[in-house]
């Protein structure tokens, strides 16, 4: 990158800053204008001069030029105007010429803010591609949070100077030599006064601010580091758990907080401080103005005119000074950053960008074999790892690599995939440098696995689909509005120097998707999901999800009929106590008092709950049924049951785990509430909520303390009806009823279709609600279709965060295997997983590869050893070394590595 930022601006925006110094220059003729003008309409209409008698005139806006050659030039000889119409016309000017410059200024400052903005944009894109451009090993020795930092937040101040990189100076030295020109030209001492106070101004604060600067490097790279710790918190935040290390986290953050409140603090004191000396200046200056300048007027060797023009202009000019000083300091201080930022971006042996380039029509195939000759890879402290290893991998081949976790078969599949660079020897494709050969090749023909896959924040489509977007297919549709802002984008990117890549456009090649003779893009996830059995999780992602009828309403009356299928064949099967469901006439055992109360699901039930039970409505009509009286009785009965079986039991105790009602905490609380009642104390309101909070979360299947009876249960349902009748329109939007006929948008698409709340006597019930669902699926094809899209569409979090372990594992296999490749390499990309599932995983996904027809390799490098059965080649590692090569017979036969490995 270039060393100088100046430089890089000038290159980058050079017709940009010609044209704007060009309009600054024009700015300055209506800029002195303006100046000279209060001069005219003090000495001319106000105080009479030229007016003396009445009818005299003066002549308004005469223009005439003396030039060499041409003598004197007359443009126009100017209107008569007596007084009042001259005071009128020369402050209509005065007012024009207000709006002039402020019309300048406003273009000025846009087309500045444009262009800062562009390079800024510029700057932003170069800094990512250089990280999409850094040899592998130099991220090991960054933190993600500090590079965001610096691409997001320390690069922002040079958009900003960019636009005032030529253009400040200029406009601002232009207003200021403007000004002192024109106090020059009223009065040479006042002007030579104007002149020496400036000079000290810019020879002392901008010394006085080298300190701010310093100050603020220092805390930039100590900002910098903060977030790079911040960033590790959360990357690390289950091994600061469980290790009980957060206090020291708390003990680095509070350090580092306090050595960055130490620096802004200096930065607080030293720039009040110029700011002080810098004011004090600029104020010291009219003193002088109004004692010389008042002396000079008094003996009538300066008029009031000119003296009150002299003040109006030297008005303009502390302004222009102060920004040009905080303009040399920005300078200074931006220079010392992108040089900082510059410096943190170079590394050495940068992908070429070539290797990267773009390429929409690459049908290139890899139908040599990849082969290394001595290989050396060494670690990152100079170890070596991998020593002279020299193998050849034929297409169409099936290798499996064994050994031990760091015996060296893992570093060579990842030189095979390019993610190490050999420290000596060669990785080829054939004749060519594997290393050399165009990322539109490597990066479509092979397809690398390893078990620390990362994921990216969206949807487990985008991840799935991740490796199919190598370049843009075809772009978006666009009409309108949208055509417009497209066509805008495009513009601008260019100007930043951006490409104009239709990130909206179709980047899924099919040409490069695994098919296998399935039906389109679905039919090939589907398939791999399948392979690597990861369908059912996919279902239940979409079954424990949300959906708005009006969104879908064919696919939500879908859920609604299997409702009513699943009822059907629970019948069928004897099998309908499974489910207790919703009916409108009765009550449901298994669920809550409060559910069985309210009788409908809640968007959100702790705060609907709580602006229900709190209106007078629901107040009264518990009052005046009887129910809250009831429920209170139920409570206290509730509370003296749980205090007497868990008062002497410890709070981690089991039990409490089934107390959904009471936490252990609680009980005493609930003792001393007994214990007023007993004394035949009046319950405050306090207490009858407290206890009436009880039975609402009281199921007496579950809980069995025999507090609620059939008479009680007839209440509640009575209640019910009673309850919904006349619900108030502010209460609606809390609860969605129960209708057996229509869909839930508050609930998940599993409460839709069970309706109801499951059988505890039943300890299998969730498998056999799975197994009978995905029976009465296999009849829905449509529908199995749509919620899989649905499941498709989960937001699986930044990293993958929202998938377990063996999710993120199987996500990661079939990532790879969606993609058309010649090479697959898996590194260990199922460890730590059960034996079998592995070995079904192994063998489903060989056969899939097997299916696609191109005759693809794939090297395996496996965790579970005896998996090499499946394979026609075996290479053993030891120490680094390649030590056995040949068919898995020959390897259990004569090699002593295999026999240590599953010994």
């Amino acid at each position: 990158m270039e060393k100088s930022l100046a430089r890089y601006i000038w290159v980058h925006t050079r017709p940009q800053q010609l044209f704007i110094l060009l309009i600054v220059a024009l700015s300055m003729i209506p800029y002195y204008l303006a100046f000279d003008l209060p001069k005219q309409i003090v000495n001319g209409p106000i105080q009479g001069t030229g007016f003396e008698q009445p009818g005299n005139t003066q002549l308004f806006m005469p223009i005439a030029f003396d030039l060499p050659l041409f003598g004197h030039v007359e443009l126009f000889a100017g209107l008569p105007l007596e007084r009042m119409p001259s005071l009128l016309a020369l402050s209509l000017t005065f007012l024009v010429l207000v709006i002039i410059n402020g019309l300048f200024k406003y273009f000025i400052n846009t087309y500045k803010g444009r262009l800062g903005e562009r390079l800024l944009r510029r700057i932003r894109y170069e800094l990512v591609d250089r990280i999409l451009r850094f040899p592998p090993r130099y991220f090991k020795h960054i933190k993600a949070g500090e590079v965001s930092s610096m691409v997001k937040d320390e690069v922002e101040p040079l958009g900003g100077f960019t636009a005032d990189a030529f253009v400040q100076p200029a406009l601002l030295g232009g207003q200021a030599l403007t000004a002192l020109i024109f106090i020059f030209i009223q009065h040479f001492w006042l002007g030579f006064i104007a002149f020496a106070m400036a000079a000290i101004q810019v020879g002392i604060i901008p010394r006085m601010r080298r300190r701010l600067i310093e100050l603020g490097r220092e805390r930039q790279l100590t900002a910098r580091q903060l977030a790079g710790r911040v960033a590790e918190i959360v990357d690390g935040i289950d091994t600061i758990h469980a290790y009980d290390t957060s206090n020291y986290e708390r003990a680095d953050i509070a350090a580092r907080l306090g050595r960055i409140f130490k620096i802004r603090y200096d930065i607080y004191q030293w720039k009040f401080l110029v700011k002080f000396l810098n004011n004090f200046l600029a104020q010291l200056t009219p003193f002088l103005f109004y004692c010389i300048g008042g002396y000079l007027t008094i003996v009538g060797k300066l008029d009031v005119g000119q003296l009150v023009a002299v003040i109006n202009a030297y008005k303009e000019l502390p302004g222009p000074l102060k920004e040009l000083i905080d303009w040399e300091l920005v300078r200074q201080d931006v220079q010392v950053k992108y040089e900082q930022v510059v410096e943190q971006f170079e590394a050495d042996e940068m992908i070429a960008p070539e290797i990267q380039a773009i390429d929409t029509e690459s049908r290139a195939v890899l139908n040599h074999p990849l082969s290394t000759t001595n290989l050396l890879i060494d670690d990152d402290i100079g170890g070596r790892v991998l020593e002279h290893v020299t193998v050849k991998i034929a297409p169409g081949e099936t290798v499996a690599i064994i050994g031990a976790a760091a015996s060296g078969g893992d570093r060579l599949a990842e030189a095979l995939a390019r993610v190490v660079w050999p420290a000596g020897g060669k990785v080829t494709a054939g004749d060519d440098d594997l290393f050399t050969l165009p990322e539109a090749v490597t990066g479509r023909r092979i397809s690398y696995v390893s078990p620390d896959a990362y994921f990216f924040h969206g949807s487990l489509k985008d991840n799935l689909l991740y490796g199919l977007k190598h370049a843009p297919i075809e772009p978006a549709a666009y009409k309108g509005p949208a055509a417009d802002q497209r066509r805008w984008d495009v513009l601008e990117a260019r100007r930043s120097g951006n490409p104009d890549f239709d990130l909206n456009g179709n980047w899924i090649d099919p040409s490069t998707l695994n098919a296998n003779g399935t039906d389109g893009l679905f039919g090939a996830m589907m398939a791999v999901l399948d392979v690597v059995e990861l369908s059912d999780d996919v279902l239940q992602l979409a079954l424990h999800s949300s959906i708005a009828v009006n969104t879908n309403p064919d696919f939500t009356a879908q859920i609604v009929e299997m409702r009513h299928d699943l009822r059907e064949e629970l019948d069928r099967r004897d099998l309908n106590n499974l489910i207790v469901p919703f009916r409108d006439n009765e009550y449901n055992t298994e669920a809550p008092v409060a559910e069985n109360l309210f009788f409908g699901m809640m968007p959100d039930p702790k705060a609907s709950t709580k602006a229900i039970v709190k209106t007078p409505y629901f107040r009264n009509m518990m009052r005046e049924s009887g129910l809250g009286e009831a429920l209170f009785e139920m409570g206290k009965g509730i509370a003296e049951s749980a205090v007497e079986l868990f008062k002497d039991l410890p709070p981690d105790h089991p039990f409490f785990e089934q107390l959904t009602f009471m936490r252990a905490d609680e009980i005493p609380t609930y003792q001393h509430l007994l214990q007023k009642l007993r004394h035949n104390a009046a319950p405050s309101e306090e207490d009858r909520i407290a206890l009436i909070k009880l039975s609402f979360f009281y199921v007496e299947p579950r809980h069995r303390f025999g507090v609620l009876d059939e008479k009680l249960m007839r209440k509640i349902v009575e209640v019910r009806h009673q309850f919904h009748a006349n619900l108030p329109a502010e209460l609606q939007a809390h609860i969605e009823r129960y209708n057996p006929n229509a869909y839930l948008t508050s609930g998940t698409l599993v409460d839709n279709i069970v309706f109801g709340k499951l059988n505890h006597r039943f300890s299998d019930a969730i498998s056999k609600l799975r197994e009978i669902g995905g029976e009465l699926l296999a009849k829905r094809p449509e529908l199995y279709h749509a919620l899989m899209e649905l499941g498709l569409e989960s937001n699986i979090g930044a990293g993958g965060r929202r998938l377990n372990s063996l999710q993120r594992l199987k996500l990661g296999l079939a990532r790879a295997l969606i993609r058309r490749s010649d090479y697959y390499i898996f590194n260990r990309a199922f460890s730590g997983v059960d034996h079998h599932l592995q070995e079904h995983v192994v063998e489903a996904a060989l056969a899939f590869i097997a299916k696609s027809g191109d005759n693809p390799a794939v090297v395996w490098v496996l965790s579970n050893t005896p998996l090499a059965k499946h394979f026609k080649r075996v290479l053993a590692f030891d120490g680094g070394s390649l030590v056995e090569d040949g068919t898995y017979d020959t390897i259990v036969e004569s090699g002593t590595v295999y026999k240590q490995l599953i010994a």
